[in-house]
């Protein structure tokens, strides 16, 4: 799981690298424009899931809560929205998260959390969690591209 997150941040900028500025807030059918969905995961990353890490870790079996959406999307900080910034500022924060991972021991994978409906996970699966996220949200900014991340690394290695 730390090599799939590990591998986010760079799958982001060979993504989003050359993309027109327009293109990063357009969006499909009501979806989040990519511009969106990078600084969701940047959010995300700082304000949700490193947090529910250091909880589970600080903290006897807390209850945790995430962002979500509809609540984040229209009050997030638009003051660091240029595309270099927001790759930055990911890769940045994802850093700390996979410093802090990197260092778990066996009997830190099993300890547990829940969330207000109940529901308790261990942070093994909180882990997995993340790098689905992380997968899901990579999935969306293929689709909303019209290109995923082999097809942008095969154009750009091409001789031109």
């Amino acid at each position: 799981m730390i090599a799939r997150l590990s591998a986010t941040p760079s799958a982001l900028a060979h993504l989003l690298v050359d993309i027109p500025e327009e293109r990063l807030d357009l969006t499909l059918q009501g979806d989040w424009s990519p511009r969106t969905i990078l600084a969701h995961l940047r959010d995300g990353e700082y304000l949700a899931w490193r947090l529910a890490l250091e909880r589970i870790l600080a903290e006897e079996a807390p209850t945790l809560s995430f962002l979500h959406g509809p609540e984040w999307e229209p009050q997030r900080n638009r003051s660091r929205d240029r595309r270099e910034l927001l790759l930055a500022d990911f890769a940045l924060q994802r850093q700390a998260s996979l410093a802090i991972l990197r260092t778990l021991r066996p009997a830190d994978r099993e300890r547990t959390a829940s969330l207000a409906d109940g529901r308790r996970f261990t942070l093994a699966r909180l882990v997995e969690s993340w790098a689905s996220h992380d997968a899901e949200h990579i999935a969306g900014l293929e689709a909303a591209l019209g290109e995923t991340l082999a097809e942008a690394l095969a154009r750009r290695a091409r001789p031109d």
